[in-house]
């Protein structure tokens, strides 16, 4: 009231210039998106990014085991692969997910006191994971560079992760990377578990 100005300059901006600014993760962008609009798409937009994450690695494992022998009963049993995947990769991120919150809540137990502190924190996770739909197009536009193309988009999601964090809990930026990986350790502790157990991931 004093200046008479609006707290939040994206209260007046465009959508495009909101997404491209949440894009190039800038905070105060993050910030507008999470407490200034009501976006209630982030079970949504979950599943489609762990069917990306599934779709990648099906079309891996598929690729691995080519088989062109029109009489193969057992290629008709492969969409079991497919599912098999999804399950891995959820079981991944909720690792992934659960390691952070972890991490946050034994370095700042007071940031998180409430429910509603882990379903905002939880919403703000999965609404900056936005960065795994690219694995669609990386892998329809296959090409020498893909490996390199899927490093670049999980470094991506991962700053995305970080700006949300700092974001929601308004922290520095050394707290969110150090939640980050051991959200990271606890996901890559699943992955040796699933080899161990001689499961395909």
């Amino acid at each position: 009231k004093s200046c008479q100005k609006p707290v939040d300059k994206y209260i007046e901006y465009d959508p495009v210039i909101i997404l491209i600014n949440a894009i190039l993760c800038k905070a105060q962008a993050y910030r507008h998106i999470l407490f200034n609009t009501k976006i209630n798409i982030h079970g949504k937009l979950c599943i489609f990014c762990l069917l990306c994450e599934a779709y990648l690695r099906w079309l891996q494992l598929q690729d691995s085991s080519q088989n062109t022998d029109p009489d193969d009963l057992i290629r008709y049993a492969k969409e079991w692969d497919f599912y098999r995947m999804f399950g891995i990769a959820s079981l991944e991120q909720t690792s992934f997910l659960l390691g952070i919150c972890i991490a946050l809540w034994r370095m700042r137990p007071e940031m998180l006191k409430t429910k509603s502190d882990f379903i905002l924190l939880l919403k703000a996770l999965l609404l900056s994971s936005y960065g795994k739909l690219l694995l669609i197009p990386a892998v329809i536009w296959e090409h020498d560079y893909t490996p390199l193309c899927l490093a670049f988009i999980k470094v991506f999601v991962l700053i995305s992760n970080s700006q949300a964090i700092r974001v929601t809990l308004n922290l520095n930026r050394m707290f969110p990377w150090f939640a980050i990986i051991f959200g990271l350790i606890l996901e890559n502790g699943v992955v040796c578990l699933y080899q161990k157990m001689g499961w395909d991931v």
